[in-house]
């Protein structure tokens, strides 16, 4: 791979993520069972599958259109937290990205940190919350690093999604504060929190996809 990701490969990290959330659907509604409505994995599944319908419909336009498309597809399938904000992260990943047809290394980091600053604007939570954001923050911070440090994208990739795990691991001595989870007050610590597990995927997708670009 060289230091930036095609259009195809945007495309192909997608249906890599669908079919992880497919082969994760049952585990992600089982976290979801312990500390909210059990309905994640399948909610999330519903939504990208329904996304891979829509992909051949743009899958000559620029990443930005490609990305918005996902995220509209998502708000309108997803039932519950998880449709608005994996729909924010596509749409403003997708905004992020517009007219562009490869991503650079800065590319993918300006439009991850769009996508987790809408999450945290939409879902209003913070790290620490036991949410989603703890598992995209973390990564984040990781691959701003990597590129200020110069770090090949293939390495800052692995890096990422290496901090996404991380943060998604410690969600599970936490007390959730938002969402579903939060109604349970003290019961919600001991268990890992299916949103930052299904942004785990995300990640560990965009680097399995991309690394072995090419």
């Amino acid at each position: 791979m060289t230091n930036s990701v095609p259009r195809d490969a945007v495309l192909e990290w997608i249906k890599t993520y669908a079919s992880a959330i497919a082969d994760n659907k049952d585990y992600l509604t089982q976290l979801d069972a312990a500390i909210g409505d059990a309905d994640h994995g399948a909610n999330m599944d519903r939504g990208f599958q329904a996304a891979l319908t829509k992909l051949p419909g743009v899958s000559d336009k620029d990443i930005g259109t490609i990305l918005k498309t996902v995220g509209m597809t998502l708000v309108s399938t997803v039932g519950g937290a998880g449709g608005p904000l994996y729909g924010t992260l596509f749409m403003q990943m997708g905004t992020s990205s517009a007219g562009k047809l490869e991503l650079t290394l800065a590319d993918w980091v300006d439009a991850l940190e769009a996508g987790v600053n809408g999450v945290v604007m939409r879902g209003k939570a913070n790290l620490g919350d036991k949410t989603m954001v703890d598992a995209l923050t973390p990564a984040l911070v990781t691959l701003k690093e990597a590129a200020a440090n110069g770090t090949p994208m293939r390495e800052a990739l692995v890096k990422s999604a290496q901090a996404a795990e991380q943060g998604m691991i410690a969600t599970t001595p936490l007390v959730a504060k938002k969402g579903r989870a939060s109604y349970l007050g003290e019961r919600s610590a001991g268990h890992q929190d299916p949103g930052a597990t299904s942004s785990h995927l995300l990640l560990k997708a965009a680097a399995d996809t991309w690394v072995n670009d090419g």
